[in-house]
């Protein structure tokens, strides 16, 4: 007769803490079964979610964690904690559309503390719940769950430091994986190494100290050497680094038993202060196909299975990022001066195409964005081409690096900012809709978005020769065909003329290009006739023709996949009202962007389709607008 179903008895925490413990194996194994379909059937992060089922459920075993407060560093391993937190009969919506979030959402419950994305937020955080508590007097655990590659971001870095000398009242628990997205790299993963070493090894030890008792006294020098690998033995197992920081260590555990986490976890709640436990886990654990390849099976789309087979359900035609990445190789193969960075991200950005054809010259800095463009700063100033590869949302965490280490040094550094725009299934945390805005404040930065793979490839060889801090912004998402002609070539500031009109003007930056060219084809079948201009650059834009069409055209619509505000249309806007020839026809202006308000998760065509920023929207608007001026 088959098991009874443990997790069928769970919904809440309340539910859980009333399994007697022989039961929790059972419930890890059916949250792992229910994981893995879910997450193949709407993608997901999954190796990183196998790997923290069984510290999820310890904690919520030990914790109140309605009242304590809990913060997943990321939160894209938060799967079983939404299970065991009263959305496990919403859990198959995970990530689509108007469904659960596929990270923390404190709209969704009150068990989660913090909305999160980004790597490296959860201890400083964490540390200022601690430290709020002390002065509302409220006495509760404050817990952070760091994985060992957001470990070694600046802030956690700087919140181990300041917590460890205020003494706050704060457990950090360090899920140690050896792995971010990609493997985590530098010194500290280095000393974690050490300590996982010093793990395997916990049991040689005990029997290594029986051993030595066992020995007979052979004289004086003889009892002194063995004393001396009596306390070797007996050692502290190693945490000094986070010791002198000022934190009680506890650790390395296995982070995949259960007993010996509650054990521990209950053991800590009753201590006082900074509290590092570290435990060791393996991502994908439990599912031999993410164990064996936990990149691939970190995040994944939604995937099908055939004759026992796992195979990604793709999208066919090749991405702006197979793009970027094989040029760049190109251009490094006769340009020795180039060299690629990225943080965390190899395989995101392309980025290990140029590590495998050329590895001295490229650098991964871990999840640390910062330091990417220091690094940079560094480089560009000792005579290189430093290609910095990294996601749009990520980039705005080194906003103040862009300002002092890169525009006011003046210095030749090239940004690939890969998902820009609408990122689809991760939400918030993930659209890249403010990268325009933060970039164009600063002097001589030029701004550039591709109409397709063609246009890529013409603007990073420009970038390269141009001695100037360029940016390159380009969607997640398979370039179109090119039914346009091949670009014309590139000079700084000129926008391209795709067709000409006498009814008005679609003018479009990068992704919006080839939607503004296919709906001013279609409403030529409605004899409505339409510049479509390809903008290229966002900055310096091309003011001799926008003075020109303000002067000709009924209207100029801008199109970006971008927020409303300081985009590309807020540009042309502040060029129009800038001097007394055009300032009388701002009015012809029309901006079709993406609206001031955070962009919920779900498929990107269906989200710009909401945007109207897809054909059929942007038709819409321009049959609105010619009436209107009717």
């Amino acid at each position: 007769m088959k098991d009874e179903s443990v997790l069928s008895q769970v919904n809440t925490p309340s539910d859980l803490k009333k399994l007697p413990i022989e039961k929790l194996q059972q419930l890890a194994e059916e949250i792992r079964n229910k994981v893995i379909e879910v997450t193949f059937k709407n993608g997901g992060h999954l190796g990183s979610n196998l790997g923290v089922i069984e510290l999820t459920i310890a904690l919520h075993y030990v914790f109140n964690l309605e009242y304590d407060r809990l913060i997943w560093d990321v939160s894209h391993q938060c799967y079983t904690h939404k299970i065991l937190t009263g959305r496990k009969d919403r859990f198959d919506t995970i990530r689509l559309y108007q469904g659960l979030s596929g990270f923390t959402d404190p709209a969704e419950s009150p068990y989660d503390t913090f909305l999160v994305g980004h790597a490296g937020t959860s201890i400083p955080t964490a540390l200022g719940i601690a430290e709020g508590d002390v002065i509302s007097g409220i006495k509760r655990k404050v817990i952070a769950v760091c994985g060992d590659g957001a470990l070694t971001t600046g802030m956690n870095l700087e919140a181990l430091n300041y917590a460890g000398s205020r003494k706050s009242d704060l457990i950090v628990i360090l899920n140690d994986n050896k792995m971010s997205i990609s493997h985590t790299i530098g010194s500290l993963a280095n000393y974690l190494n050490k300590l996982r070493f010093s793990y395997l090894y916990q049991d040689l030890k005990e029997d290594i100290y029986a051993v030595l008792e066992r020995i007979p006294k052979l004289g004086q020098q003889m009892e002194k050497a063995i004393e001396h690998l009596k306390a070797a033995a007996l050692s502290p197992l190693g945490g000094a680094v986070f010791q002198e920081l000022g934190w009680n260590y506890f650790g390395p555990i296995d982070g995949h038993n259960l007993k010996t986490l509650i054990d521990n976890l209950k053991s800590i709640a009753q201590l006082n202060g900074p509290i590092l436990l570290h435990i060791i886990t393996e991502k994908g654990s439990g599912f031999p196909e993410a164990i064996g390849d936990p990149y691939k099976m970190h995040g994944i789309g939604p995937v099908k299975i055939s004759d026992g087979k796992i195979s990604s359900v793709k999208s066919i035609g090749i991405n702006y990022t197979d793009v970027f990445a094989e040029t760049l190789v190109e251009i490094a193969l006769k340009n020795d001066k180039i060299v690629g960075i990225t943080a965390a991200m190899p395989d995101g950005t392309g980025l290990v195409k140029l590590q495998q054809k050329f590895p001295e010259r490229y650098f991964d800095v871990g999840i640390c964005e910062q330091q990417a463009v220091g690094l940079a700063s560094g480089m560009a100033k000792a005579g290189l081409l430093p290609v910095v590869a990294i996601y749009s949302t990520f980039l705005q965490r080194a906003f103040d690096q862009l300002f002092h280490e890169i525009a006011l040094q003046r210095l030749s550094v090239v940004f690939a900012m890969d998902r820009a725009g609408i990122v689809g299934a991760d939400g918030p945390t993930h659209h890249g809709l403010y990268d325009i805005a933060y970039c164009r404040l600063f002097p001589d930065f030029i701004l550039m978005a591709p109409r397709d793979g063609a246009e890529l490839k013409e603007m990073l060889l420009f970038a390269i020769q141009s001695q100037k801090p360029i940016f390159i912004r380009y969607p997640r998402a398979i370039i179109p065909d090119p039914i346009i002609s091949q670009p014309r070539p590139l000079n700084l500031g000129n926008a391209e003329t795709l067709r000409e009109g006498k009814d008005g003007v679609l003018f479009a930056y990068g992704s919006m290009v080839y939607p503004a060219y296919y709906a001013a084809e279609e409403l030529q079948n409605e004899n409505i006739s339409l510049w479509v201009i390809n903008a290229r650059f966002a900055k310096p834009l091309d003011e001799t023709l926008i003075t020109k069409l303000l002067q000709e055209a009924p209207f100029i619509i801008t199109l970006e996949e971008h927020s409303l505000i300081g985009g590309f249309g807020s540009a042309v806007l502040e060029f129009a009202s800038s001097s007394e020839q055009t300032r009388r026809r701002v009015e012809k202006i029309i901006t079709l962007s993406v609206p001031d308000k955070f962009i919920e998760h779900g498929p990107r065509d269906k989200l710009l389709s909401i945007l109207c920023l897809e054909k059929d929207g942007i038709i819409r608007k321009v049959r609105e607008v010619c009436l209107q001026l009717k």
